[in-house]
């Protein structure tokens, strides 16, 4: 199993690890300059909420002018993401405004939405896990991913996206049985997150 392809986004800076990003402004760290710069056309991506707005734009940093699922089953393509405050932001919106609820807000006070709207995005049918843990965890996530592409699945899309107000963190990977790239391990996924 390899790691084929990384995106880092913070609050500071974006790394990618095949280098290919679009040219991006200064204050493009904000999901919708990000998006304008993708060249996205998604007009659902305007009612979603921060999580899986960060979530929609990472992934599709991942891909931009990346091949990496062409001529896989999408069927066997998974998905597991890992969030530490999950949809806090959205419950805290959705529980203030309880008196009169609203359903278009009350479908992102669930962290798993990033992965529906991910999959929806891009066709994947595989294996999905979200999973709320303190902080990013490279033992979890290489023991999940690696039941995943064990179970029949060829390719996972997998890390961390975790947003709390303004602050962001997030750290996905692209995981398949072959292909080149870093060899799939432990610490692998924490040099990559932790920058080193």
């Amino acid at each position: 199993m390899v790691i084929n392809n990384w995106i880092k986004i913070n609050s500071d800076k974006i790394e990618a690890g095949t280098g290919l990003l679009p040219a991006l402004p200064p204050d493009a760290l904000t999901p919708e300059l990000l998006y304008t710069a993708l060249q996205c056309n998604y007009p659902k991506f305007f009612k979603m909420d921060s999580l899986c707005k960060w979530a929609f734009v990472t992934t599709e940093c991942m891909f931009y002018k990346n091949d990496l699922y062409t001529g896989i089953d999408k069927n066997k393509i998974g998905i597991t993401l890992t969030t530490s405050h999950g949809c806090l932001d959205v419950d805290k919106r959705y529980l203030a405004g309880i008196s009169i609820p609203s359903p278009a807000l009350f479908v992102y006070t669930l962290p798993n939405i990033m992965l529906g709207e991910t999959c929806i995005r891009h066709g994947f049918k595989g294996e999905q896990a979200s999973m709320v843990t303190p902080q990013f965890d490279p033992d979890e996530l290489f023991f999940t991913v690696s039941s995943i592409l064990s179970s029949g699945m060829d390719a996972t899309l997998c890390g961390w996206v975790d947003v709390a107000g303004e602050n962001h963190d997030l750290c996905l990977f692209w995981v398949s049985k072959k292909g080149p790239g870093i060899p799939f391990t432990v610490e692998a996924l924490g040099a990559i997150y932790q920058g080193k």
